[in-house]
């Protein structure tokens, strides 16, 4: 009877633990949407300035400073709740930045800009839930963290270029942004296991200097690509965003990481769905952007 009596107050113990965790992991992801929404309605409304004329801009500097918190409360958040709950909580910053923009521009949000929003999100958490990756953390070999980094170079330099182009769609930088945020965490989880196993010498390691290295211009290079995606509207490039990094991850976890994904056909076909219900709403809101009235932009003054 002791013995049971003890058990029975362990297990509710256990149970009072999990559901305060549940709940201080989506107050931290609802707080990490906000952030990121925010920062990222503040870099739409200067996206028609260069880089330089930026550095000028205090608005713009706090809109950094929101990234670096919600990025800080994101990893926070992985103490309270599993990466398959928190990981579809963050399209949440789409749900929070399209209505935001609406209402900073004085309009209502559009039927398009609902429509695309609605389709984008819940194909997002459908792929999220239904592309599940399994396994221990683990890092990137020396090889593969070099393979990695060059890839990701040479790939975010020619979105890059594609981007600047005459006339070329922001979404090229969108893409890239994504890819280039998505690696930064890669880089981050072999870093912080590295030096979890081996103590803060490991800090000084080729390898782990490497890795701070590229993570440091990896996150310089994605806000400015977010940045110039924005010049143009900011939901469309968002939603892509939101796309690209998560695809990126399972892409770098299951070729890089020995991870693996379910692979039943009822998943695969569901998961295919997910994805065009992604891609239509992204069209949405591309359109959406091209419809909606186009606030003025601030002008610098002094």
């Amino acid at each position: 009877m002791g013995v049971t009596l003890r058990e029975s107050r362990a297990y509710r113990d256990w149970r009072l633990l999990a559901v305060t965790n549940l709940i201080i992991a989506i107050t931290l992801c609802v707080a990490v949407a906000v952030a990121y929404a925010a920062a990222a309605l503040i870099q739409a409304r200067y996206a028609h300035l260069k880089v330089r004329e930026l550095a000028r801009v205090p608005a713009w500097w706090a809109a950094i400073g929101l990234n670096g918190l919600g990025a800080a409360l994101h990893v926070t958040s992985l103490n309270f709740g599993p990466l398959s709950l928190i990981q579809p909580l963050g399209v949440l910053t789409l749900v929070i930045a399209v209505p935001l923009t609406a209402v900073t521009a004085r309009r209502r949000a559009t039927r398009l800009e609902l429509t695309g929003m609605a389709s984008t999100v819940v194909g997002l958490v459908g792929l999220t839930l239904i592309i599940k990756t399994a396994g221990k953390a683990d890092t990137l070999t020396r090889p593969e963290l070099t393979g990695l980094i060059v890839v990701t170079i040479v790939l975010v330099t020619l979105l890059g270029l594609l981007g600047r182009r005459p006339a070329a769609s922001t979404l090229w930088e969108a893409v890239a942004g994504g890819i280039a945020f998505s690696v930064c965490s890669a880089l981050c989880q072999t870093v912080v296991v590295t030096v979890g196993d081996a103590g803060a010498a490991a800090l000084l390691w080729p390898t782990t200097l490497l890795a701070m290295l590229a993570i440091s211009t990896f996150a310089i290079v994605a806000t400015v690509l977010t940045q110039r995606s924005y010049r143009k509207g900011l939901s469309a490039p968002l939603a892509v965003t939101n796309l690209v990094n998560p695809a990126t991850a399972t892409v770098i976890g299951v070729s890089l990481l020995g991870e693996t994904i379910a692979s039943t056909g009822a998943e695969i076909v569901l998961a295919v769905a997910c994805g065009l219900l992604s891609a239509f709403g992204v069209a949405q809101l591309a359109r959406a952007r091209e419809t909606a009235p186009t606030p003025e932009p601030k002008v610098l003054t002094g």
